[in-house]
Formats: structure tokens, sequence, C-alpha cells
């Protein structure tokens, strides 16, 4: 193993800087290694790594030679960091394909990402922070016969870890149309119309074979068998609108039967709305966005809990907070029933007015609220449990009695002088810990502040201060209650060299001792290669992108990340 590490190093080191012709094409690529080295802190409940560092890695090459190319991407966990699913423990090729135009056709074989629409029945996509890869391993067909029409065609499996998928029928073979028609591109006659309009349409068939499944009812003894159906089918609608400020994007998906793990094995077909609604003009952008969620957990392996396997993508229509208190409380998407609104506003005061200063003020505003679906139980003896039934009944616009999240969020930017400009931010948040799999927990409601001020320097380098506050009565789990406070200062030379120190301290903590949770980083970064140390404690959450979510187990110790890129 150490000699395939040693053989890596070599590879991204000799083509690091540069792209190299080989065989009348180029090579290109990047790297990136994660090193972790955590010791025991019993106040934090950090645990004792027996394996004293731990590593992510992985390195992604990329040949192109016209209208030909083929890439592949080396993955080492030795073993995975802290919060990493212990099933990535391993090393080899994770992904590897060859892709070719010709004509009106686009073919690729091997591994493959795609999305249909806006993922409601089809996504498949990696997001390496929260070590979630469902890559697609078979065949994609891109075929563009018109002007204006794009149809896709898939079939395949997706990744499970390191996992044979081909070796049994453990794993579902998912297959796919998609087609997108646009309109203008299409009539010759309104192609330069303010008036743009497309319309596409999904379908998706996952096959998994079925294994017996049998209920027992515990008060007559009789017993049923369940008629588990192999093939789930999805399909989807979809158009885009938009109009010289204004656009409009909806889309439609319905599921068929899917009893799986997630929804505790019953009948209930699923269905999933999506409709965004935007204005953008000089100094002004406005976007309302809503979801309607109804037994969408689409898997193609009906056992699998995790977020590994996802054939589909469902949006969550909260904010994504880049500071750490303001995202202390993470949504997840609910895929067994949710319905939700997000709206944002983006103002810009002009310049040289009474409000907007010398240099103008940005103003951001959003609102999002998530909250349970109207559900309908069916009747049926208690002792079945739902399990090998319709589950319950839903009416399509009445929202649910249950919130699971709601945020008001206020943000203002202003440049202050030539050489200070100044962040302002405030959140109140209500979330309810259902959300993330814990019921019955009290509700939490946080007002949350932020300040960030930069402060420009000589020779293009900066300092950065940076204040946050959270304030709440209750207590988010044994090691995040009451309150919290969070400095941070960061200075950075010329754009190459950083160094910053923060503290995030749980002050309102009332039993135990009151934490610190410190944090010191330095960085350098050389043209395309940059390196990253940071040592101290990290506190056990949630961390979510995207609706998805992972838990991320508290931590002390150093951790280092490399990236190079050729």
């Amino acid at each position: 193993m150490k000699k395939i590490l040693l053989a890596i190093f070599l590879i991204t080191g000799s083509f690091n800087g540069f792209s190299q012709d080989i065989f009348g094409g180029k090579v290109t690529g990047n790297f990136q290694m994660d090193f972790q080295a955590s010791k025991e802190d019993t106040i934090i409940g950090a645990e004792k790594v027996n394996e004293k560092a731990l590593m992510n890695a992985f390195t992604n090459i990329l040949y192109t030679n016209g209208d030909f190319s083929a890439g592949m991407r080396f993955e080492a966990y030795l073993n995975p960091i802290l919060g990493f699913d212990p099933q990535y423990k391993g090393a080899g090729l994770a992904y590897r394909f060859a892709s070719y135009k010709k004509d009106y056709l686009e073919i690729t074989a091997g591994n493959y990402y795609e999305q249909f629409g806006n993922g409601l029945i089809f996504r498949s996509y990696e997001e390496r922070n929260l070590g979630l890869d469902n890559a697609m391993d078979g065949l994609k067909i891109i075929a563009r016969p018109i002007e204006g029409l794009a149809i896709k065609g898939i079939i395949g499996k997706q990744r499970y870890y390191w996992e044979d998928i081909w070796a049994s029928d453990d794993f579902g073979l998912v297959r796919g149309l998609d087609a997108e028609i646009s309109l203008n591109s299409l009539i010759k006659s309104i192609e330069t119309s303010p008036f743009q309009i497309s319309f596409g349409g999904s379908f998706v068939s996952v096959y998994e074979k079925a294994e017996d499944r049998f209920i027992i009812d515990q008060t007559t003894g009789d017993i049923f068998k369940v008629n588990t159906p192999e093939n789930i089918a999805s399909g989807a609608a979809r158009m885009q609108i938009s109009y010289k400020a204004f656009n409009l994007n909806a889309e439609y998906a319905k599921k068929g039967q899917d009893p799986n793990a997630v929804n505790g094995y019953i009948f209930h077909e699923g269905e999933a709305a999506y409709l965004s609604l935007g204005y953008a003009a000089k100094g002004l952008g406005i976007n309302i966005s809503a979801k309607r969620i109804d037994n969408m957990s689409s898997k193609s392996r009906r056992n699998e809990t995790g977020n590994m396997l996802n054939v589909n993508y469902l949006p969550a229509l909260t904010r994504q907070h880049a500071y750490s208190l303001f995202a202390m409380y993470p949504y997840a998407t609910q895929v067994n029933g949710e319905m939700g609104i997000q709206a944002d506003v983006i103002y810009k005061l002009k310049k040289n007015t009474f409000l907007g200063g010398n240099y103008g003020t940005d103003l951001k505003l959003n609102y999002s609220r998530a909250m349970s679906i109207d559900q309908e139980f069916v009747a049926l003896n208690p002792a079945l449990n739902y399990e090998g039934t319709d589950g319950y009944t839903s009416s399509f616009f009445k929202v649910g009695d249950e919130i699971y999240f709601e945020e008001l969020n206020f943000e203002l930017s202003k440049k202050i002088s030539n050489t200070y400009k100044l962040s302002l931010m405030y959140s109140y948040q209500t979330f309810n810990p259902i959300a993330i799999g814990h019921p019955g927990e009290e509700f939490i409601y946080a007002n949350i502040f932020a300040a960030d001020l930069t402060q420009r320097l000589a020779k293009k380098s900066s300092l950065r201060y940076e204040l946050q506050l959270l304030l709440t009565e209750q207590n988010y789990g044994e090691l995040a209650a009451g309150n919290w406070i969070q400095g941070t200062i960061e200075y950075n030379l010329g754009g190459k060299f950083f160094a910053a120190v923060s503290d995030q301290w749980n002050y309102g903590k009332e039993n135990g001792e009151k934490v610190h949770y410190y944090n010191f980083s330095v960085g350098y970064t050389h043209k395309t290669s940059r390196i990253q140390l940071s040592y101290g404690k990290q506190r056990e959450g949630i961390i979510c992108i995207g609706g998805v979510c992972r838990m991320v187990p508290a931590s002390n110790g150093l951790f280092a990340t490399i990236t190079s890129s050729f």
C-alpha cells in the first residue's frame, strides 16, 4: 500500500502545474489528501483512535483527445477519517470511464454522473464532504438529433463503497430516459424572443429481485405474504419559462408502489412537486420556492437506510450557512413527507445615497419553513403495524400539524471605506430534533448573531475579525447545551499564506464543564497547490449539504489537507 501511495504522489508531482500532450491529446487532473490525528478527550466526548492517524485521499486523471475522453479516480481511505463510514476502508480505482462524441451522439461507458431535471426521480452525484457517492456504473447515451432536443438514456448500477455490485442480485438495476425540448431553439421565428420556454419529461425504472416477506398477525397468528414489486417505476414532467426579468421552474414527479425500509414497507405511492419563481433586475433579486414530498425515498436496494444507493435527490429549501453557529441546527429533508417554502430577497442600496453611503449597501432577507404533510392512517389491525398496507392517505394541498424547521435570516454587507468592509447577520431559528431522527426532544428556539469585519492591509494582505453569538434556553444534546459564542481572527498575506485562530465556547452549559473548542490554522498556496494545517477541538454534531446529512463525531488533534491540480 505504501508503494501505491508513493506512486500517486510521484504522478501528481510530475504533472503539477501543467497539462501534457500524450498521443495528440491532453492529460489533466487533481489530487487531494485529508489527514487526521485525534486523541481521546473525555470532556468533549472524543473517543480514542486506535490507528493514531487517519487518511482520505483521491486523485483524478483525465485524458482528452478531440471528441474522445477517458478518465479514472483512485481513492484511498486508510483508514477513513472520523465521520466517514468505515465501509470505505481500503484503496483502489473507484471511478473509470470512456466517452466519445460522434455526430449527434455522445456515448459514455463505465462510471458517470447524471441528473434528470431537478433530480426528483434521478440524480447520480458525489458529495465528498458527506461521504456520499452514488456514481452509476454502466452506459449513458445522449442524443441531440435536432437543435433544441436532447434525449438521455441511462442504465447501470450504483456504487456501494468497495463492493462488487455486479457479483450478486443485491443491488438493483437502474434504467432511465429523459427528454428536453426548447421551443425557441426548435422554432427559429421565436429563437430570439424574450419569452423562452422549454419542456422536459423523465422515466426511471429500478429492478431488484424480491425476497419473500411474511407478516404475522400477533392477535390471530395468521400469516400473510407480502407481494413485493420488483420493478419500481417513476415519472416526472417539468417546464422552464423565462420572460425578461422573470423565470419559472416547475416539476412534478410520481413514483409507483415501493415498499422499503425507509417507509416501513408500505405500498403508498410517492409524489413530489417543486416550484421556483424568480425575478432579477438591477439592484433587486427575488426568488420564491415551494415543494411537497410524499413517500419519495427511492433507492436501488429496498433494505438500505443510509445515504448510499439514493436514486433521486430531494432538495431542502433552507439556507446553506457558512457561519458555524448558524449551522448548529441543520435541517435534513424528510423523504417520507414534507411541505416547504423558501423566499429570498436581495436588494442593493445605491451608493452616494443617504442609506447607501459612499459605496452602497447590500441587504439580504431569507425566510424558510418546513412542515409535515397531512396524513390519515388507514384503519387496520394495529398488530400489523401498517406494513404491507397503503399506510396512509394524504391530501395534496393540506399541510400537516408538525413544524420541522423555520428560519428568518437577515444580512447586511457594506464597504465602510477603502480599508474596511463589514457584514452583519441575524437569524431566528425554530428547530425540531425529529428532523434528524430524535423524536420527543424539546424544540430549539435560537437567536443567532454574527459580525464579520475585513481590514485591508498593504501588499494585498488583510485581517478578518469574526464574532458569532447563539442564544437559546434549550439544550441540544449533552455536549451542545444553551448559549454559544465564537470569535475568529484571520490573517491573509497576498492570497498565498493565511493564519487563523478561533474559539467556540459553550458558555451557556448549566451542568459540567463549559467547553472551549479552540482551533489554530495555517495555510499556504503556490500556483495550483495548497496545504492547510489545523489543530484544535471539533464538537460533535451533524453537517448537512442540500438536505443530506452525516454525523461528525467529536475530535481533538491535527487535521491537514493537501490539494493540487495539473
